[in-house]
């Protein structure tokens, strides 16, 4: 264990000086991310654009927020973990399918009440932990890293949809950025807790000298806006809030692999009941305020799970720096537009790195399961079938819609789906048995 108030340890006060460029590298790391779904949604739906940029303003407000609250939890509220949260982009093909046939407004109304249903859910994780053991959690953290590969490659060429995706430019810049993080990480001190950071800005640069960044949204943002809450009136719609609600099942199973990625990256042990609970009611809470403000679902960043995972940097002092400059960003349009008009390119080279290594955190924490024949085959199966499938979707096309909706689009839920049913119903041995006794 390092000294009191290492950036490697949950509490201890860092030196402001080092803790604010280690806190903006958490924010970099999603903040992309963050607004992404957003920009999305608004475009299918074709909402004007002054209510874009005041709904990605409450964005970053709502991210930097709720990010407070789960590394200083008010009540039960909060994991004290050092968990980043943002607009969930795994809400993108709900709320498009929502916001086509009933209007944005319905997409906020059924976030807020399966941000509520999410909150009451954290309450009874206890008695529920039997259906997240170390083997199910684990394989839910290998199926977030290998859903997130795709991603982080689509951002290394550019971005999915950009019309000179992979050209020689993209590639050059994220190519450069994982050469500096490598370079250093052989170094030890403040270069090497900063490289992501580091590699970004130098990625940045290169892309400004290429000719890659247009700052013309950062010349009309204003300096200084208030986040405006209530900027779309509420419309609620049972189909939409069914729909909703399975999706936010399925973000409750990717919190708990993100908090379970961060304890065994980041603290090297399992979370605690306290923490789960504390982190999924957070996300339900987050959810509730950020429909209030008008801005899709919360949850918790699995790209700051790996950038936990490669740095080890786990402070919540050093996170909250990072939160603070959210809020700030969502008082500032003008610094918001500053990284909003940064080529996906240049997290791209950061993003590879950082996704893989939750796949890495993953097979770490299922190293420490025996795989016997049992567990072999939870594993076989789960990531064989959800994975699979989740590479596959068109597989499920003939099946009802219902159906396709929720496992086609997100192999994370059918490997959890897979992993769950086979733990409950394959017997265990006798060894097995009396770890589960131990552990209850």
């Amino acid at each position: 264990m390092g000294k009191k108030g290492s950036v490697y340890e949950l509490d201890g006060k860092v030196e402001l000086k080092r803790a604010v460029p280690l806190g903006i590298q958490h924010v970099l790391a999603m903040f992309l991310g963050n607004i992404s779904p957003l920009i999305i949604v608004c475009g299918l739906l074709n909402i004007d654009s002054g209510l874009r940029s005041m709904l990605i303003q409450n964005a970053m407000f709502i991210a930097g927020l709720i990010t407070l609250i789960q590394l200083y939890p008010i009540g039960p509220v909060g994991a004290k973990l050092p968990i980043v949260m943002g607009t969930s982009s795994g809400f993108i093909g709900t709320a498009q399918a929502i916001g086509l046939q009933y209007g944005y407004g319905a997409i906020i109304g059924a976030g807020l009440v399966g941000g509520i249903m999410e909150a009451i859910l954290g309450f009874f994780i206890k008695p529920l932990k039997k259906l997240f053991p170390p083997i199910v959690t684990s394989l839910v953290i290998i199926s977030i890293g290998l859903s997130l590969l795709p991603v982080g490659i689509k951002y290394f060429g550019g971005g999915a949809g950009a019309k000179d995706f992979g050209s020689l430019n993209h590639l050059l810049v994220g190519t450069t950025v994982i050469i500096v993080i490598l370079v250093l990480k052989q170094f030890k001190g403040f270069l090497n807790d900063s490289s992501i950071l580091i590699g970004i800005i130098v990625g940045y640069i290169l892309a400004i000298c290429l000719g890659m960044v247009d700052f013309t949204q950062v010349k009309e943002s204003a300096w200084f806006s208030l986040p405006h809450p209530m900027v779309v009136p509420f419309e609620f719609n049972i189909q939409a809030i069914i729909a909703m609600g399975i999706m936010f099942i399925a973000t409750t199973v990717e919190t708990i692999g993100d908090i379970s990625g961060i304890t065994n990256g980041g603290l090297d042990r399992e979370p605690t009941n306290r923490e789960l609970s504390g982190g999924v009611m957070a996300d339900g809470i987050g959810s509730i305020v950020a429909s209030i403000f008008g801005v899709l679902p919360n949850t918790s960043f699995s790209q700051n799970v790996g950038l936990v995972t490669v740095t080890k940097i786990v402070n919540r002092f050093v996170i909250m720096t990072g939160a603070i400059f959210l809020i700030l960003c969502g008082f500032c349009p003008k610094l918001s537009a500053i990284f909003s008009v940064m080529p996906q390119s240049v997290l791209g080279g950061a993003a590879v790195i950082m996704f893989s290594m939750i796949l890495v955190s993953g097979l770490q924490s299922l190293s420490r399961e025996t795989l016997d024949g049992r567990n072999g085959l939870i594993v076989a199966l789960a990531i064989g079938i959800g994975v699979g499938i989740g590479n596959v979707p068109e597989v499920l096309a003939q099946c009802p819609e219902w159906v396709s909706n929720i496992f086609a689009q997100n192999g994370i839920i059918m490997t959890f789906v897979v992993a769950t049913v086979l733990n409950l119903i394959l017997p265990k041995n006798k060894e097995q048995r009396n770890e589960e006794e131990i552990g209850a």
